[in-house]
């Protein structure tokens, strides 16, 4: 996925693209090391994605000192003159993929956990030819006006049996109050 993304580091938020180094604050994680930043919002490609499934990976190219800031205090007349000031500690990473990481880390869930539920979830909808799954709460509770009684149970048994989101599971059931 080409584009950028938007990422938190420190309580910090960074706009980042592939291939593009930055100085952050400094990091618990080892040179050479990768790390997956928590994602606000992925773009690029047409509209910003405000609740991305995309991961992004870093890595850690080095820890470094940032520049000197130099702290002076001066009080007139009193002779009174004071100086101090810190270098910030800082890592410098390298952003080497923003992608899809929701497939990603849906391979390494064992398949004995996955493959049962993705089974029945696809075999309601060849039945009724409805497949929520793929639909937002939204457009289930737009699209549940519409279809027949019959069709609101096997929805429903699908989202049950499948990801089981609960606004989903609110929005057939309010459809199948209203059928009865």
């Amino acid at each position: 996925m080409s584009g950028y993304a938007i990422i938190s580091l420190g309580g910090k938020q960074y706009r980042v693209q592939e291939g593009e180094r930055l100085l952050v604050d400094r990091l618990k994680v080892d040179e050479g090391k990768t790390l997956e930043p928590r994602v606000l919002l992925v773009g690029g490609n047409g509209s910003p994605d405000l609740a991305p499934s995309a991961t992004v990976t870093a890595r850690v190219v080095g820890h470094e000192l940032g520049e000197k800031i130099r702290i002076g205090k001066y009080k007139r007349r009193t002779g009174y003159k004071k100086h101090g000031g810190h270098r910030s500690r800082l890592t410098r990473i390298e952003i080497e993929s923003i992608g899809g990481g929701g497939a990603a880390k849906a391979a390494a869930k064992p398949k004995t956990e996955q493959a049962e539920p993705k089974t029945e979830a696809k075999a309601e909808p060849a039945e009724t030819g409805i497949d929520t799954s793929a639909m937002t709460i939204a457009e289930i509770t737009e699209a549940a006006g519409g279809w027949s009684k019959a069709e609101v149970e096997a929805a429903l048994a699908a989202e049950q049996s499948g990801k089981a989101r609960k606004g989903a599971i609110a929005a057939l059931e309010s459809a199948l109050e209203e059928k009865s």
